[in-house]
């Protein structure tokens, strides 16, 4: 199973603020994300983080309390990813459904005219999704990860993107 989650911002103590996120503390944000995570996930499925993980050089004290096997897409604020194997955008097909990950919210993405499927971080539920969007950050979703399954039921419910091809009929 596949889940989806952006900005957690683990111990980032003015993202309280700023997010207006209904913690006193640091330490409760985080045990409560670090719950909400592992209610859900298990061991064997793949969680993928659309960026704002966390600003400090902390994220393997983080990474160890997460169930599932993690791929990281850098946002605003993971200075802790370094190196070649870092990434910016992620795409799979899963059961026929082509997914594209990234931080941001883009106008068109890989395969939008395709009807793809974009989730996105960023904007802590803030910024309405045209077509086939979602924002799979924290703040948008109760602070719980997004399960695929959840997602297929989304993107049902969301209208073609705005530049979608739609395929004509044979005469």
């Amino acid at each position: 199973m596949y889940y989806f989650i952006s900005d957690e911002h683990y111990g980032h103590k003015n993202i309280i603020t700023y997010s207006n996120r209904p913690f006193r503390t640091i330490e409760e944000m985080d045990e409560t994300l670090i719950s909400n995570h592992n209610s859900l996930v298990t061991d064997k499925d793949t969680v993928i983080h659309a960026g704002d993980f966390t600003l400090f050089h902390q994220a393997g004290k983080y990474i160890s309390q997460l169930n599932g096997h993690h791929f990281f897409i850098r946002g605003s604020h993971d200075y802790w990813l370094k190196g070649s194997n870092v990434h910016e955008i992620w795409e799979r097909n899963i059961d026929g459904h082509y997914i594209v990950v990234c931080h941001y919210a883009m106008r068109v993405w890989p395969r939008s005219h395709y009807n793809s499927w974009l989730l996105f971080g960023h904007s802590h539920g803030k910024l309405p999704p045209i077509g086939k969007q979602h924002d799979i950050g924290v703040d948008n979703n109760n602070f719980y990860p997004v399960s695929f399954k959840q997602i297929i039921t989304i993107m049902n419910q969301r209208p073609d993107n705005p530049n979608f091809i739609k395929k004509r009929r044979k005469k």
